[in-house]
């Protein structure tokens, strides 16, 4: 009990520290990556918290599975460099006696993944993927900020406003920049602009006191005129949100209700997490070993490279259910029994080291030389 105590106490320690580290670095590159989205106007400035918030969930599966396997890895690896283990098998326990502790530990972790995986993960998705219809689906003016050039939802149209009054709905100092279908293009300048809706789901912006050009300056075609209100359709009705919802966004009842290799696909991908993780909390026990005399980073970018490989196998075995090269059936359960097969082996591999090479075993073997030198040589006896 006293083992079980420390050794849940120095997992606690270890999966804390590594926890807020790896969640740490995944917060910092999703800030970057999403202020870097609202600075280039595809996110709005408004939902960047919340849409850091989300993006930090979908990284939570990997987060607690790398945790988890490098917090026994680290208190195994601790335990032979202090030469603890000595004692341990020379007490006569054996390397198996850690499995209880460590599943102990382990297992609501793994079934935290498993939650995440298959419900909070899905769940974030979805809110990201609705925050970002629900900018790009605005109207054209409505997405511009003050000061700052925006490209409408069609790709022909660019905006800029230097203030804005009344909400968002009046701008000041309008200026747009269209390319036409003919392949010419034409740039309006107002003093002020307004949305307004034709009550069939268009919408218009109605620019007031301003010029339009039109053509190339120089050119006999060129255009140039003044108007008290010039009206420019900018965006249709709005499509529904949520009918174009990503296949990771989906719920895991959907994928369940809807059979093909893409729900197929996804869903391997949720259920293997909890798996994945399971099993390499298992095979950090016997991984662990280290020889007290040299260092033991060796073991934790071991430890890291086949974290990545087997993820990579995973998402290899997918794509194979995505291509329907495998069956489902057949995709989800022979890679976790072939790496759970090489943690029996690895145990099984420590077992016999530990055997041959059991502390009592030499201390035996040392004392049975030394009584030997001690033992008088006995005499010769000469025959004539």
């Amino acid at each position: 009990m006293i083992f079980q105590r420390a050794l849940h106490r120095e997992l606690a320690s270890a999966a804390g520290a590594t926890f807020t580290v790896l969640f740490t670095v995944c917060v910092t590159w999703t800030l970057i990556a999403i202020l870097g989205r609202a600075a280039g106007g595809r996110v709005a400035s408004g939902d960047v918290v919340a849409l850091i918030a989300f993006q930090s969930l979908n990284y939570l599966p990997t987060v607690l599975i790398l945790t988890s396997f490098i917090s026994v890895l680290v208190a195994v690896t601790r335990s032979y460099r202090d030469s603890e283990m000595v004692v341990w098998f020379a007490s006569g326990q054996s390397l198996l006696a850690w499995i209880r502790p460590v599943l102990t530990f382990g297992i609501p972790l793994v079934l935290l993944v498993g939650a995440v995986s298959l419900v909070v993960a899905p769940w974030a998705k979805m809110k990201s993927a609705e925050f970002i219809q629900r900018f790009e689906k605005r109207e054209d003016l409505k997405r511009v900020a003050p000061g700052q050039f925006r490209e409408s939802s069609s790709a022909d149209r660019v905006f800029f406003v230097e203030g804005s009054a009344n909400g968002s709905t009046v701008v000041k100092n309008v200026f747009v920049s269209t390319n036409q279908a003919d392949g010419g293009s034409s740039v309006v300048v107002a003093r002020e602009g307004v949305i307004e809706a034709d009550g069939k789901g268009g919408q218009y912006l109605v620019l007031k006191n301003g010029r339009r050009y039109q053509g190339m300056p120089g050119q006999a075609d060129f255009q140039s005129m003044e108007f008290e209100r010039y009206s420019m359709r900018v965006a249709t009705s709005v499509p529904v949100l949520g009918t174009d919802v990503p296949l990771d966004a989906q719920s895991t009842a959907t994928l369940l209700a809807v059979k093909n290799q893409y729900t197929r696909s996804e869903l391997l991908s949720r259920i293997s997490a909890p798996i994945v993780c399971f099993v390499l909390i298992l095979l950090a026990i016997p991984l662990g070993f280290v020889n007290p005399r040299a260092g033991s980073s060796a073991n934790l970018i071991l430890a890291l490279l086949i974290f990545f490989t087997y993820n990579n196998l995973v998402k290899m075995v997918e794509a194979s259910v995505k291509r329907e090269r495998i069956d489902f059936a057949l995709a989800w359960w022979p890679l976790h029994l072939i790496v759970g097969l090489i943690v029996v082996a690895l145990f099984a591999w420590r077992l016999n080291v530990n055997h041959h090479y059991h502390p009592l075993v030499l201390i035996n073997a040392w004392k049975r030389r030394r009584l030997l030198k001690k033992a008088p040589v006995p005499a010769t006896v000469e025959l004539r």
